[in-house]
């Protein structure tokens, strides 16, 4: 039997993020004798996925993390890395500008076919903001594609001249697996000791600055202050800020109404105890969390900074996040009065041309494609 062919995917680290659980969702779903991920990471510590990459026959490569004053020692490493893996012709990067180097070596060692895929639509202004829009725009002629998870991502990841020839890679999912199912909903509220009655509003994401937590508490708040008093709320996630939500839930004295749930495997469980899903994130590309939300058949109040191609149902309403929270708290309670039955959303994602299915079946045709051609 011949050998499947073997696709390098760039990540900082196989944890539960939206890009990793998309990657993940076709991985599952490729024919793995005949296409196989491997995955070059940028962190020594193991992420929450190594275990299911080997598991499935995928090996992991471990890089330094990529910061200024490791320049030097990174792109030696990297050098070394292609000496002793020259068997690659596919490299697809999924941490956007900080591939340069990685896209960089590529070109000159000849591989065929490098791709980068934007995640994201914007970028936050931040100490790193100056090296990732230099990146951005130096790492473009070393690439032979772009792929895209919308078009604003396209837009400001490659430009306008580039983006329009992206590829759009939906960020598929087992549209059935997220289907509504009101045994699970309330098998998972019993295990996490919430009424059949009471409102569970809920976000899935990690706790860092894009997500803006600090401000979706706020609203939490505001929304058991003036409305609901009885409402849980059920943060999905780990990451670098969660410490600092803890004391915030606690400045708030909302410990018992609260729920930091840690990451999770059974997202699609969780998803069915929820009433609406909060997304007040600073910037998205075209969330996986909005597809699996929408696709539960939840209503989904969210940021305008998330690009209008995300609402892939009539369950989406958009606010600014210069509106006051208490606003965002009123927005919550219109559109859960409003609320209809949820079953046959995941049919309408679908329909939507969202199913890993058919989209994994797409994925595994285009890399044995360009791989045929670099014989």
């Amino acid at each position: 039997m011949e050998e499947p062919i073997r696709i390098l995917m760039l990540f900082t680290i196989m944890n539960r993020g939206g890009a990793e659980t998309m990657v993940m969702n076709y991985y599952r779903h490729i024919d793995r004798n005949r296409v196989q991920f491997d995955f070059m990471v940028h962190r020594q510590e193991r992420g929450a996925y190594d275990d299911e990459i080997e598991a499935m026959g995928g090996k992991i490569y471990r890089m330094i993390p990529l910061h200024p004053f490791t320049f030097n020692t990174y792109r030696k490493q990297i050098s070394d890395f292609f000496d002793q893996h020259p068997e690659y012709r596919i490299i697809h990067g999924h941490c956007s500008e900080s591939g340069y180097f990685v896209y960089r070596e590529a070109a000159g060692r000849r591989v065929p076919v490098i791709i980068a895929h934007a995640h994201n639509a914007h970028a936050l202004f931040d100490t790193k903001w100056l090296f990732r829009t230099y990146f951005k725009h130096t790492m473009r002629p070393y690439l032979t594609q772009g792929f895209t998870c919308g078009k604003e991502a396209a837009r400001w990841l490659f430009g306008n001249e580039l983006g329009k020839k992206a590829i759009l890679q939906r960020n598929a999912i087992d549209t059935f697996l997220y289907r509504f199912d009101e045994a699970v909903r309330l098998e998972v509220r019993q295990e996490l000791h919430l009424s059949k009655d009471v409102t569970v509003v809920g976000h899935v994401g990690r706790f860092n600055r894009q997500k803006n937590h600090e401000f979706l508490l706020e609203v939490f708040h505001k929304y058991v202050q003036e409305f609901n008093p009885t409402a849980h709320l059920l943060l999905v996630g780990t990451g670098e800020l969660q410490k600092a939500i803890q004391k915030k839930v606690q400045q708030f004295r909302l410990t018992d109404q609260v729920h930091l749930l840690g990451g999770r495997p059974d997202v699609n469980r969780l998803l069915q105890a929820m009433d609406l899903f909060l997304f007040p994130s600073f910037m998205e590309g075209l969330s996986v969390s909005m597809v699996e939300a929408q696709c539960a058949g939840l209503p989904c109040v969210v940021s305008d900074r998330i690009p209008r191609e995300a609402a892939l149902t009539d369950q989406v309403s958009f606010l600014s996040l210069e509106t006051a929270p208490r606003q965002w708290a009123c927005e919550i309670e219109r559109v859960r009065c409003m609320a209809s039955r949820r079953t046959g959303y995941y049919q309408q994602i679908a329909d939507a041309g969202y199913d890993i299915v058919k989209n994994a079946e797409w994925l595994q045709n285009y890399y044995l494609g360009q791989w045929n051609k670099t014989r």
